[in-house]
C-alpha cells in the first residue's frame, strides 16, 4: 500500500534526510494550569508527551546539541556535514506562554545553521493571532541555512487526538472540535506554506471504528496537510492509568490496530503527509499496550500489514 510517507516529505523538501531533535521550551498547558482544567488530558504524561526532550534548564542551543547525541546513532553511515535537524518544540503547549519568549527561543533554534526548520506542538485553543502574526514574520526570516533556500521550515503540530465528542469530554481534552477547525483556516489564511500536523488517537476507550475513522476523515476535511496517528498507550502515572486499573478497558492489540489503519490509509488523500503510523513512547512509563515497545516486532508487522498488503 502506497502512502506520501514523512521521509518522502522530507526528501522532497530538503532533498536529504532530516533528524527531528525533542526540544522543551518551558510551557505548560492550559489543562494544567487550572484555566480550563487541572492535571492535564486523561492520557498525558507528567512531561506533557515530552519524555525524549531536553532538560529545559538548558538553553535552546545546549538542547540542540545534547539531541544531536540521541540520534547520533541513526546518521552514523551518512555525512554528516549534509545532516539536517528540524527542531521539535514538542512537550505541553508550545504557543501557550509569553510570547516574545517563546518567538526567541523558536528564533534561537533557527538561527543554528544545522536546523532546517521548527515544528511547534500545541493546542488549537492557545492559537491567538497575535502569535500566529509573530510566527508568520519569523518564517519570512532568512537565516543562514546549507539549503537551497533560506526560509526555513515551519510545521504547527495540532493536537485534535479525536472529533467524537463523547471521547473529548473523556480525555478532559478541553476544547471544542469547532476551535481545531478555526485553528486550520487561520493558520492556512494567515501562511499556506506552514505545514499542519493533525495528531489522532486510535482505540480511546468506548471508540467504534466508526468513530476513530470520523477522526480521520474530520482532519482531512479540515484541511491538515499530515498525519500523526497513534495507537492509545497507558502510562504510569496518567488519570487514564487509574482508569485502566478500575475498569480494564479493551486495549487494541496489533492485527487489529494495522487493519484500522489500513482503512484509514484509504480514506487519507495521497498529498497528505503521514508523520506517523506507530508510536514509540517511553518503555519505563508504558503499561499498554506491551506490543508497541518490541519495535522490530512492530516493524515486521507494519511491513506486512501495511506495506506489503494488497
Amino acid at each position: 500500500m502506497k502512502y506520501y510517507s514523512v521521509s518522502e516529505y522530507y526528501k522532497k523538501t530538503f532533498g536529504h534526510k532530516v533528524y527531528k531533535l525533542s526540544l522543551d521550551a518551558g510551557c505548560t498547558c492550559p489543562n494544567r494550569d487550572g484555566t480550563k482544567s487541572y492535571g492535564g488530558c486523561i492520557f498525558c504524561s507528567a512531561s506533557g508527551s515530552g519524555e525524549f526532550s531536553s532538560d529545559r534548564n538548558l538553553s535552546i542551543t545546549e538542547q540542540i546539541e545534547k539531541a544531536k547525541l540521541l540520534v547520533q546513532h541513526k546518521i552514523k553511515n551518512e555525512n554528516l556535514s549534509s545532516a539536517n535537524y528540524i527542531a521539535y518544540f514538542q512537550n505541553f503547549t508550545n504557543t501557550y506562554g509569553d510570547e516574545n519568549s517563546l518567538i526567541h527561543k523558536y528564533t534561537e533554534a533557527l538561527k543554528n545553521p544545522s536546523i532546517a526548520g521548527i515544528s511547534i506542538a500545541t493546542r488549537p485553543d492557545c492559537l491567538p493571532q497575535s502569535i500566529l502574526k509573530k510566527i508568520n514574520e519569523l518564517s519570512k526570516t532568512e537565516f543562514p541555512v546549507p539549503l537551497k533556500k533560506q526560509q526555513k521550515h515551519f510545521s504547527i503540530e495540532l493536537g485534535l487526538q479525536t472529533s467524537c465528542q463523547k471521547s473529548v469530554e473523556y480525555i478532559n481534552r478541553r476544547y471544542q472540535n469547532e476551535e481545531y477547525t478555526d485553528a486550520v483556516l487561520r493558520i492556512k489564511k494567515i501562511n499556506p506554506d506552514i505545514h499542519i500536523v493533525t495528531h489522532i488517537i486510535f482505540g480511546l476507550p468506548g471508540e467504534t471504528e466508526e468513530d476513530m475513522l470520523n477522526s480521520v476523515k474530520f482532519a482531512v476535511n479540515a484541511g491538515t496537510d499530515g498525519i500523526k496517528i497513534q495507537v492509545l498507550n497507558v502510562l504510569k502515572g496518567t488519570r487514564l492509568e487509574e482508569e485502566y486499573l478500575k475498569t480494564k478497558f479493551h486495549i487494541m492489540q496489533i492485527d487489529e490496530y494495522f487493519e484500522l489503519v489500513k482503512k484509514a490509509l484509504k480514506i487519507i488523500p495521497p498529498e497528505t503527509v503521514i508523520h506517523r503510523l506507530t508510536g514509540d513512547g517511553a518503555k519505563r512509563l508504558l503499561i499498554e499496550p506491551k506490543w508497541v515497545s518490541d519495535k522490530k516486532f512492530v516493524l515486521n508487522n507494519f511491513l506486512n500489514k501495511i506495506l506489503y498488503s494488497i
